[in-house]
């Protein structure tokens, strides 16, 4: 669980969404994007705030239109978070979101309309620092790839996005990031495996349209999870029709099980059975939203008996391992003390929030002495 990840990701170019960098050797970074209306100055905010307390990295706003535009600009001097803006269509909206701080311009370069449309947006990006997301969708590809290929494919995918990259370098524009998505695993997988050998700039995955909270989280672990075991991708979102918090959630649940991101409690937790000595699917179920405020990197070990309990306890920073008439913890890997059922939550919450603490001590100890 402390082992380094055996993943060896792709050497890509590195950019900066605000003060975020994205590629190169940065952490793969999390994202997610408002579904409220745009025009709600104060419920955008609250929700960005919700993702920001949740992780988030980055979150995208849409900006369909100049009032939009207007309200994303109050928007974001309400917040910390990196926004990207999700512009289509109106070239004047990307033109004008670059003067309100923009972090990051979402566009397919196609759809703005004429090369001095494009030349205007990326000059306008140049001139501010702001780097460019383009975005390939397998549902809303050029009317010529559609009757070249008949149907959406990887191969689709892919020259829709290198006919976009074409405007930008055309322009000696290098500072964007690319996004192949489909809401067939099959297909994103092998667009994003074919892109990514194709050029240096970092990518952006994500299988669109996922589904729902259960369905959605499910496709996009596969998927997601197929191309970070390759190596492939510098930011995530994992698309849910669900509350965007949760979003945040999966993705980094995602990239901690492959040892990419450390953020947070990563629990290790038996499915119980009628060996269990304490109810363990209760007692994780509270556990999780008791600590969702927890950023430390923390492994801790929930088994219900003592067939797999020691043997994980060992491996974590904290473990519970099932016992009667008492359950076992241990700590750092050794056996620590004893706790009964009576109060269990509360006395583990109390020892893993204590190590916590501990932890965070030494980190400021050792940047002191450094």
């Amino acid at each position: 669980m402390h082992a380094p990840s055996p993943i060896v990701r792709r050497k890509s170019r590195q950019i900066h969404v605000g003060n975020v960098p994205v590629g190169g050797d940065a952490p793969i970074s999390v994202q997610s994007m408002t579904n409220t209306n745009t025009l709600d100055v104060a419920a955008t905010v609250a929700q960005i705030r919700r993702l920001e307390e949740a992780g988030a990295d980055i979150v995208r706003v849409s900006v369909p239109d100049m009032d939009a535009a207007e309200a994303f600009g109050k928007i974001k001097r309400e917040v910390a978070v990196p926004l990207v803006a999700d512009i289509h269509f109106d070239y004047k909206i990307a033109l004008r979101v670059a003067e309100l701080g923009v972090d990051c311009l979402r566009i397919n370069p196609g759809n703005i309309g004429r090369e001095e449309r494009v030349r205007a947006v990326v000059s306008a990006a140049r001139d501010n620092g702001i780097p460019i997301r383009i975005g390939v969708n397998a549902g809303s590809l050029e009317k010529d790839l559609q009757k070249k290929y008949g149907e959406p494919t990887p191969d689709a995918l892919v020259e829709s996005a290198m006919r976009h990259i074409d405007h930008l370098d055309r322009l000696d524009f290098q500072e964007y990031k690319v996004s192949v998505k489909a809401s067939d695993v099959f297909m994103a997988v092998a667009a994003y495996r074919k892109l990514a050998g194709l050029i240096e700039q970092p990518l952006h995955l994500g299988i669109t349209e996922a589904g729902g909270l259960r369905s959605g989280t499910v496709k996009s672990s596969i998927g997601l999870g197929l191309l970070l075991m390759d190596g492939i991708g510098d930011t995530i979102r994992v698309s849910l029709a669900a509350d965007p918090v949760e979003e945040i959630k999966v993705g980094f649940d995602m990239l901690k099980s492959l040892r990419l991101r450390a953020k947070g409690i990563n629990f290790i937790a038996c499915p119980s059975c009628s060996r269990q000595n304490f109810d363990v699917i209760g007692t994780m179920n509270a556990l999780e939203e008791r600590l969702e405020d927890v950023r430390t990197p923390l492994d801790v070990s929930v088994i219900g008996c003592v067939v797999n309990g020691p043997g994980e306890a060992k491996e974590s920073d904290i473990g519970l391992t099932g016992g009667s008439p008492a359950n076992l913890v241990y700590i750092d890997g050794k056996p620590a003390s004893k706790l009964r059922n009576d109060h269990l939550v509360d006395d583990l919450e109390r020892l893993i929030r204590d190590k916590v603490r501990e932890k965070e001590q030494a980190e400021k100890d050792m940047i002191a002495r450094g």
